[in-house]
């Protein structure tokens, strides 16, 4: 009999990512800095659920090589210190895990990434107003991406730390990405960008 795959879903908000893997039978373990996020999600358990801890992405609670896959939705972009928090997930995945990563993208044509956040800005500020009348609620999002060295650094910054495949898959005409990476022994590399 195969074990339960053990997943971390780091940035886990409200749940999402991870109730959707323990519907799947994995062992699942959701991660938020965030104590409100925590309690929103905690609210949602029914049944076998996702255990969910508050804690820092720079500094994971966990043994090394404890998890199969993490995943993250939205959740690498927003860390102060990515390289930190790229070390504790190579930390922390077991040597043939994978990892999952779902986040805005930073286009490299200077012009297209103006009109993009320019865009965010606008449009974060509108939802912000009607969902929380406060404009400033999403104002983080086009401010992190200023940062954020976007998805073929992000690759890169993979593969330094062992992660011997890295796929980039582009969603919204590369508005936003998702990084596929996986340790392994076999010593294959196949990096890609579809």
């Amino acid at each position: 009999m195969r074990p339960r795959l053990r997943i971390l879903d780091l940035a886990t908000g409200t749940g999402d990512l991870a109730f959707l893997a323990s519907s799947r039978g994995a062992a699942v373990v959701g991660l938020d800095i965030t104590w409100r996020m925590l309690e929103l999600a905690t609210a949602k358990k029914t049944g076998a659920a996702p255990t969910f801890v508050r804690a820092d992405m720079l500094a994971l609670p966990f043994a090394d090589a404890t998890f199969d896959v993490i995943t993250t939705g939205y959740g690498i972009r927003n860390v102060p210190v990515l390289d930190r928090a790229l070390d504790e997930v190579a930390r922390v995945v077991r040597r043939d895990g994978q990892f999952l990563s779902l986040d805005f993208d930073r286009p490299a044509n200077r012009a297209l990434r103006s009109l993009y956040l320019a865009y965010l800005t606008v449009v974060g500020s509108l939802l912000g107003l009607l969902l929380h009348g406060d404009p400033d609620t999403y104002r983080y999002i086009p401010e992190s991406m200023r940062q954020y060295p976007g998805s073929a650094a992000v690759a890169q910054m993979l593969r330094a730390r062992g992660f011997t495949r890295t796929e980039v898959i582009p969603v919204l005409g590369g508005l936003l990405a998702i990084h596929h990476a996986s340790r392994g022994d076999r010593g294959d590399r196949e990096d890609g960008r579809r």
